[in-house]
């Protein structure tokens, strides 16, 4: 079992910046590819961006490219993600997920977090 909690989220207005977190504990965290996704009210869960075991591989959705980056600290359990520039259609629900397999998309993934909201105002 991996326990995966996120932190970080709150409310910012639009260009700013915010850094989530996302603490992993229980298996092996280096052994899991690492995602983000978010959910806006009324709206799908969508594919954030998402990183290796070893951090040198990452994807981003088109929507966030060049404006977020994914990290990861193998040694502290965590995964962060840098959001810059915000934007008020950034705004939702902002989950971690962890697999053996780096996936970009999709909804199969072992673990789950719970949560942490982002809002963005204009």
């Amino acid at each position: 079992q991996v326990q995966l909690v996120e932190s970080g989220g709150g409310l910012v207005q639009a260009g700013g910046s915010l850094r989530l977190s996302c603490a992993a504990s229980g298996r092996t965290f280096s052994n899991y590819a690492m995602n983000w996704f978010r959910q806006a009210p009324g709206k799908e869960r969508e594919f954030v961006a998402a990183i290796s075991w070893s951090g040198g591989n990452t994807h981003y959705a088109d929507s966030v490219k060049g404006r977020f980056t994914i990290s990861r600290d193998n040694a502290k359990n965590t995964v962060y993600l840098q959001m810059n520039s915000l934007k008020p259609e950034d705004t939702a629900v902002y989950y971690c997920a962890a697999d053996p397999l780096l996936k970009v998309g999709g909804t199969l993934y072992d673990y789950w977090g719970q949560g942490t909201q982002v809002t963005v105002s204009s």
